[in-house]
């Protein structure tokens, strides 16, 4: 123990970094404080400021006024409290934050696997939805849950669907700045910046991607979108930890969110960004390409762990 009584963690993936810590806590509680402290600040601070603002007729106030807001809670809520907690808490924030130039083949490759898991994640959510609904219509409990969800999901995809409203170039660049920008820059800082490298000081890479793609779901309160966000989360996080840069999760969820909202701006179609659809064909198409979308899918993580590992070996040979 030094006169600081800094506290030395090192990564678990073998990396012979260390990071220090300049409080007495240890790093899941780091994540643990930061991931309670953003969700007080973000959803209770966040519906405190707009009704502060905008008042309780918040439908009545103007929409591009609504839009900043929504940017500015999360660069003020999110953002700020990422690099505040990383700041206090660690001494090296640049590798705790992962502030690492990626390389260009890098980034090609997660974007590869975006597009992978992108309709893997779509053929889930219609498999899930068919069978919610098949269980809804035989049993009474089940249905009286799934009304009770779908108010809510209604209620979100109101309120969500008013701000992707666009009659003009110009409102179209906001939305787009405001739903994909935005997002990923301040979401990415936080959950794959400041907490998957908080959990990583502790567990191991594969468990904190998890965990932290556990809470990414939880926090966007999409009921049926849950599973999809969880899994999504963490790929982020794989990427993340592989890359070493926060700079590809911000990349791929940058897309993620940039293409849904383009496609529902040219097309219209609320099936886009809704969460709660229920396939039209036949189940047994949309399983079968889950099938194979899976298989691809754990075959292009084969690739990416197997590139990485030779690139380690190599590296080591260089040294």
């Amino acid at each position: 123990m030094d006169e600081e009584r800094n506290s030395r963690h090192e990564f678990n993936d073998g990396e012979d970094k260390e990071q220090k810590i300049k409080i007495s806590i240890t790093p899941a509680g780091a994540a643990f404080l930061g991931l309670a402290l953003v969700f007080v600040l973000y959803q209770f601070g966040g519906a405190l400021l707009t009704l502060l603002i905008f008042g309780f007729e918040i439908d009545k106030a103007d929409v591009n006024a609504v839009r900043l807001l929504t940017a500015g809670g999360q660069i003020l809520l999110i953002l700020l409290p990422s690099l505040l907690l990383a700041k206090f808490i660690y001494t090296d924030v640049t590798s705790i934050l992962k502030f690492k130039v990626p390389e260009k083949k890098e980034i090609f490759l997660f974007v590869i696997g975006m597009i992978i898991i992108t309709p893997l994640l779509q053929n889930y959510l219609y498999i899930q939805n068919y069978l919610i609904t098949k269980a809804a219509e035989n049993y009474g409990a089940i249905k009286s849950i799934k009304e009770i969800v779908d108010q809510l999901d209604k209620l979100l995809e109101s309120a969500y669907g008013s701000l992707l409203v666009s009659n003009s170039i110009f409102e179209a660049s906001l939305i787009i700045f405001i739903i994909a920008v935005v997002p990923a820059i301040c979401e990415e800082v936080f959950f794959r910046g400041y907490v998957l490298s908080s959990f990583q000081l502790k567990y191991s890479p594969f468990l904190s991607a998890l965990i932290t793609g556990l809470f990414f779901g939880i926090y966007h309160f999409n009921p049926y979108g849950l599973i999809p966000l969880i899994a999504l989360g963490t790929y982020f996080g794989y990427a993340a930890y592989k890359s070493e840069s926060i700079f590809v999760p911000m990349i791929l969820h940058f897309l993620n969110n940039f293409f849904a909202v383009t496609a529902y701006l040219i097309l219209g179609e609320q099936e886009l960004i809704s969460s709660n659809v229920v396939p039209e064909k036949d189940v047994l198409v949309y399983f079968i390409s889950l099938v194979v979308l899976i298989i691809l899918f754990a075959a292009f993580v084969f690739y990416v762990n197997r590139k990485y590992k030779l690139k380690e070996e190599q590296t080591k040979g260089e040294l």
